[in-house]
């Protein structure tokens, strides 16, 4: 698995290398970057890996650091290997096939995730680094934000227009515009006058939630501005200092003249942090932050006094990274509570994310929600991600789908590009296939750059709308399914967006796919990705798969197939074996989750076996697994029909949740249906599709027995 024999071991005083051979040329993994394809090209890439604010582009450092990677070996078993550094490094593919790694800092600590699956590789490496956070329930809607609103009158009239066209909506997001000068824990006391009561009315009268953004750059520049002043006050040990250990170091970022940097690393920073978040709770009742720019990031290079001329500022070796050690961000030889920026700037992001967690369940008394851009080898334990400043481009939007899946192997389950791209004018073909696309994104959120044109699912004409509310309405159907999907990456380190070769390792064709993905191991999403298209060239692995939306059984002659695939419609197709919890939707999940609950149930081959698990709380509080507050049911079915087992019965609001619709595909022919024992008449069988439809149920989901429909 990791084999050194070809040599190339260096170990210096600021260079450390150490190079393997592969067991083939199957790779994946290595990041933050913007990769064309998930399996990598072994044609002698380097790619580095420095925390940068850097736009997704080719071969560019972007935001996060993760220097793990899984291998494919020639028997289709996989292993995964994680070197555990953190200073700058980059890593060489050829095509022998072997690596070469490369770093000027730290030692070489690596770790070995034996698989043999890649479902088990990603268990056993966040076993390791920390186990995906629980997301509220609230988080699984669709999400809404743009830089440049830049008044609360156009804030209400974006929200009023979704609204007119009853488009799902769940969170609202507050991008710097809404601060006074672009200062954190502030806003416009003119342009958004007003701006704490209408978060409240959002939150209390329409069931919605709101995220607000923090930049961790506090400016030094303004009298009686408390963050400065609370900071000045609990140091030492809030501030990141010069190479003395004792001047803050000051960069300039978006405030008003110099800003000082917040040393996540510290305790005492910790306190300052959190004091400030709950803070703020009470002037903006926020339920999510989102932490941007931490890198961290910096307009100059290293500080306003530039870098002094030493060993770790000026290194004798860089890696292959954009620019230099300080460009864009701080001085290596600056310092944090555990080491020199020199080892601890890629760490920058990841220390935020833990304090930033802790402060809104300290503020809310509810579950977290963290949106972080920059990550590191156990971010997910805290936060989630998204994947940058992507641009309006058909390249940007095929390539989300490699990011997702990236971040799947990193332990970020929850993760997601800006639906429509942030940098740049959308258009209209592109934005709606980014809407379907995006509609199955775990962070399923529209965004936009500054000065660009609005791109809001409300903002085009009735047919955008109505295509987005559509394929948002499917979301909203799946979410219980989505749900569940996050509370076994959160109890067992599974993947929830996953690549095909996670389910289908033992067929060689699916070891490159990343134009279609899974949600768990039950749904394919096969979207458009390119302009023009109103079909889809896609791959259906082995076993039974159903049409989604009719439920009738997909049988190819070959397994690469072409789609149907007109403008206002992705397809969906469910895997054989699979029952699926469901819910009728609605425009928020606020109403959703007191809607009927349904079950999709696809047949499997032979005997029609087929299985799955419905996990269900309360949405919103800490904890519910550990302390027993939820409900989890098993659901067996076959030809004959469906059996439920409960395993935990501990959350109460299942008790009035009744199932409304059930849907079976797969089967040859149903005569009488009986629930519990009764007969039941409101079913339909479709003699074409072969889809068993049983209606108004109407009975407990809890109280839930079994269904006869031989």
């Amino acid at each position: 698995l990791f084999d050194t024999s070809m040599g190339g071991l260096v170990v210096e005083d600021q260079f450390l290398q150490i190079a393997t051979k592969l067991p083939s040329a199957k790779v994946y993994g290595f990041g933050e970057h913007e990769h064309k394809t998930y399996q990598h090209e072994m044609d002698y890439h380097t790619w580095g890996m420095y925390s940068r604010d850097q736009a997704p582009a080719y071969k560019g450092n972007l935001y996060g650091v993760h220097p793990f990677y899984m291998s494919l070996e020639q028997e289709n078993n996989a292993h995964g290997v994680l070197i555990l550094n953190s200073a700058a490094q980059d890593v060489t593919l050829t095509p022998a096939p072997a690596l070469i790694y490369r770093t000027i800092g730290g030692v070489l600590d690596l770790y070995m995730f034996l698989g043999p699956t890649p479902e088990n590789v990603v268990q056993q490496y966040t076993e390791a680094v920390g186990r995906p956070f629980m997301p509220p329930y609230w988080s699984l809607g669709f999400q809404l934000s743009r830089y440049g609103y830049n008044s609360l009158q156009k804030v209400s009239e974006t929200i009023d227009r979704i609204r007119a066209y009853d488009i799902p909506h769940d969170v609202q997001f507050g991008d710097i515009d809404y601060m006074d000068e672009a200062m954190d824990f502030t806003y416009d006391p003119v342009t958004y006058a007003g701006y704490p009561d209408y978060i409240r009315r959002l939150r209390n009268d329409h069931g919605m939630h709101f995220i607000t953004i923090l930049d961790p750059c506090i400016t030094t520049s303004r009298s009686n501005y408390r963050p400065y002043d609370l900071g000045n006050q609990m140091s030492p040990g809030v501030w990141i200092t010069e190479s003395d250990g004792r001047t803050p170091a000051l960069g300039k970022v978006w405030p008003p003249g110099n800003t000082v940097f917040p040393d996540y690393t510290s305790a005492q920073c910790h306190n300052y942090w959190i004091t400030l978040c709950t803070e703020f709770f009470d002037v903006i009742p926020y339920d999510g932050l989102w932490i941007d720019m931490n890198e961290p990031a910096n307009f100059g290079s290293g500080s306003i006094n530039g870098c002094n001329q030493n060993s770790l500022n000026q290194p004798p070796f860089v890696p292959k990274i954009r620019g230099d050690l300080m460009d864009k961000t701080l001085c290596p030889d600056f310092k944090t509570s555990i080491g020199n920026m020199y080892d601890t700037h890629s760490l920058f992001g990841w220390a935020q994310t833990e304090p930033t967690f802790r402060a809104i369940e300290q503020a809310t008394g509810k579950r977290a929600f963290v949106v972080s851009r920059s990550t590191f080898p156990g971010s997910g334990k805290y936060s989630a991600h998204w994947l940058g400043d992507n641009w309006s481009q058909w390249s940007n939007l095929k390539n989300s789908i490699v990011g997702m899946m990236e971040f799947s192997l990193f332990g970020i389950p929850y993760s997601g590009a800006d639906i429509c791209g942030f940098i740049g004018d959308a258009n209209y073909e592109m934005c709606l296939r980014w809407m379907q696309l995006g509609a199955f994104y775990p962070f399923c959120r529209n965004h936009n750059g500054l000065g660009y044109k609005e791109q809001d699912p409300g903002a085009w004409d009735d047919e955008f709308a109505r295509i987005s509310k559509e394929v948002l309405l499917i979301r909203y159907t799946l979410n219980p399914y989505l749900y569940l999907l996050f509370h076994l990456a959160h109890t067992e380190g599974n993947t929830v967006v996953r690549p095909l070769l996670h389910e289908f390792t033992n067929d060689p064709e699916t070891h490159a796919i990343d134009r279609q993905f899974l949600w768990g191991p039950a749904l394919m999403i096969s979207p458009v990705l390119d302009q023009g298209m109103t079909s889809v060239e896609a791959y259906i692995p082995g076993g039974r798969w159903y049409d989604y939306y009719t439920g009738s059984e997909v049988t190819p002659t070959q397994r690469h197939v072409t789609l149907n695939a007109p403008n206002d419609y992705i397809p969906i197709h469910v895997r054989g074996g699979s029952v699926i919890p469901t819910q009728e939707p609605a425009r928020t999940t606020t109403v959703s989750r007191t809607q009927p609950m349904g079950l999709i149930v696809a047949l499997g081959e032979g005997n029609g076996k087929a299985s799955g698990k419905l996990f269900w709380d309360d949405g919103d509080s800490k904890d519910t697994y550990g302390n027993g507050n939820y409900f989890l049911a098993d659901y067996v079915a076959d030809i004959n029909g469906l059996q439920t087992s409960i395993q935990n019965d501990g959350y109460r609001g299942i008790d009035s949740l009744t199932f409304g619709t059930i849907r079976v595909f797969g089967l040859s022919s149903s005569s009488v249906v009986l629930i519990n024992g009764f007969p039941h008449n409101s079913v339909t069988f479709n003699s074409q599709t072969k889809e068993l439809k049983i209606t108004n149920i109407n009975v407990g989901v809890k109280d839930l027995q079994s269904i006869n429909w031989a």
